[in-house]
Order: structure tokens, then sequence, then C-alpha cells
């Protein structure tokens, strides 16, 4: 039996046809373009939807846009980056633009592929979350796509970036942590050694803004950090060196939300109990985080609001290429849980 033929894409001069307007009128209603009248408008809009009639990115590409963004995330399984995602998704709903997802795999080889891939094919723009790369493919990346950085504290007049305070998020979880009682008040950060990350990343003005906080609070023979990574292995492996301390922390500051749930696996296997033997607190405020179970204190630094900043200015560098660069910082809450509470002893 022969396989049927493939069916043939529709075309906007079958779009025209079907909604009896010239292929003139069907272009304006597409590009929302001036001169289209509402009844004309949604005459071409039901012939589209009729018709199941799909723009040809090739062709569109041609003329100059693919009405396509490219978002780039550097881990699929920190829960954490959906929540940027979903206000990048929210904010372009309403409009022509397509989001297509590549992974950067936390490593600059990754991040280059992706980036170029999303180059090659023409995206119109690229929204690049918490990038490893250097501030040079960077910029090399923004001079070739209109381009914005979420989660890089760095600056650039090429490109726009967007980020949580995260000193005074720290600043939040210490205080908090201070508060309740406790002195011995470790954090697991994310290992780094490059000097321009260290300058730029999230985790390390984490681990900057625990370092002030504790000195803040009368607490620097207290300070203790270790460093292994931000995903769930690495709050494991951080926690169960912290329990092996002759004088073990009272409370654990993980720099990221599925850090903390490395931590909390390693408490429970140790047999102790949070918070009675150990107070845990996280730093994104994932959906995870208020599930009722868990109850995870954390900083909420507005993982939507994230997105639907680099939205905005992404829209805005696409219609300007040469506008200056905007920095965008958000201000970070904490979102006080079960899983902090004075120390027992």
């Amino acid at each position: 039996m022969e396989p049927p033929a493939p069916r043939r894409r529709v075309t906007i001069v079958d779009v025209a046809r079907h909604a009896q307007v010239s292929t003139t009128a069907v272009s304006k209603v597409l590009r929302n373009a001036y001169g289209a009248s509402p009844e004309m408008r949604a005459k071409v809009r039901r012939a589209i939807d009729e018709l199941g009639y799909r723009p040809h990115a090739g062709a569109r590409a041609l003329r100059g846009q693919t009405y396509t963004i490219g978002v780039m995330l550097p881990d699929i399984r920190n829960p954490f980056f959906p929540e940027i995602l979903d206000g990048i998704t929210g904010s372009l709903e309403d409009t022509e633009y397509q989001v297509l997802l590549g992974p950067g795999c936390n490593g600059e080889k990754a991040e280059a592929r992706v980036t170029e891939a999303m180059i090659d094919r023409g995206m119109d723009g690229i929204v690049l979350v918490a990038p490893v790369s250097s501030r040079a493919r960077l910029e090399q990346v923004a001079s070739a796509v209109p381009t914005v950085v979420i989660g890089r504290h760095g600056s650039s007049s090429l490109y726009d970036t967007v980020t949580d305070d995260d000193i005074e998020g720290a600043s939040l979880v210490v205080g908090h942590l201070a508060g309740l009682g406790h002195r011995r008040i470790a954090h697991i950060d994310h290992h780094e050694t490059d000097p321009a990350r260290l300058a730029e990343m999230p985790n390390a003005r984490r681990a900057d803004g625990y370092r002030q906080a504790m000195r803040a609070h009368g607490l620097e023979e207290s300070i203790d950090v270790v460093s292994t990574s931000y995903t769930q292995e690495g709050g494991y492996e951080g926690a169960r060196q912290l329990l092996t301390r002759p004088h073990r922390p009272t409370a654990v500051f993980a720099g990221a939300d599925v850090v903390a749930m490395g931590v909390l696996e390693a408490v429970g296997e140790a047999g102790l109990t949070v918070p009675g033997d150990l107070s845990v607190a996280g730093y994104d405020n994932t959906t995870f985080a208020a599930f009722g179970p868990i109850s995870l204190t954390s900083v909420d630094q507005a993982g939507h609001e994230m997105g639907r900043n680099a939205v905005r200015l992404l829209l805005d560098r696409i219609a300007d290429r040469h506008r200056p660069s905007s920095r965008v910082m958000l201000s970070p809450t904490l979102v006080p849980r079960r899983t902090t509470a004075p120390p027992s002893s």
C-alpha cells in the first residue's frame, strides 16, 4: 500500500481566494499593518483558521523576520528555570512570536552550539539564561542578533540584562536565620574558579552576600562555605560534608532550591530532622518549595517577572538595535516556611 501523498502547503494565495480579498490585504493582516479594516481582519483570520494556514518561516526569514525567539536554558532539571520560561511565553502570548528552546548544559561549548544554531536559523532575538560563556562570546552573539542576558551581573553596550539582587537575597536569608537565634549558619555554593564568572554569576554574588551578612551579624568566625554545584547532587554532597563537622551547623543556606532538595535528602538519610536538628533555606521559591510536605523557606527572585522584563527589553531591541543597553535588577523577598525554626540547642 502506497503512503498517502503529502498534503500541499496552504499559501497566502489560497487564503486570499478563500476570503475573497487580495493577497496584499492578507499580507497586511499577517503583519498587523495599517490599512486593514476590522471586517477585513476578521474575514482573513477566519480563512486562516478554516484552511489551517501557517506562515512559511523560511520565506519570512528572507523578508528579514522569522517571528521566533530563542531561549537558552542552562539546566532543564533546575525547577527555577521554568518560572522564567513561563514569564517569557506569557508575555509573548498575544504576539506572533514563537519561543524555541535550547539546552546550554552549563558549558561554554554547548552554549556556543546552541547560540550558533539559533543565529543560523535567523531567530529574531535570543534570551540567554545564566550563561557561563565569556563576556566576549556574549557580545559576539549580541552583535549578530538582539540579545538579553538573564542572571549575569556584568553590563555591556551590546546586550541588555535582567538580574536579581543576589547579595540582598543572601542577606535576607542570613538575617532570618540569625533572627531565629542561629549562629552556626553554613552556605552551599556552586564551585567556580573563573575570575570573570566570579564577578558576574549569581552563585558568586550569593556567596559574597552570605559572607557580608555573617560579618554584619557578628558571625564572621562561623562563616562556613562548601562549594559543590547548583544541583540536587551538589546539595546532597555539601550537606554530607557539613554534617561531619565537629561542630556541625544548626542552619544551612542552600544557594538554590534544587540544592536544598539534596540537603533535605542527606539530612533524612542521616536520621536527622528539619528543622528540629537543622534549619534549611533555599533560593528561587520554586513550585516545590511551596509544596506542603516540604514547605521550604526560600528567597523569591520573581522568575516570572524576570522573563517578562527580558521580553520587554528584547522586543525593544529588535525594534531598535542601536538603543542604549538597559539593566534591570529586581528586589528579592524572603518567604519563610516550616524548614526554618529556632535552633534546638
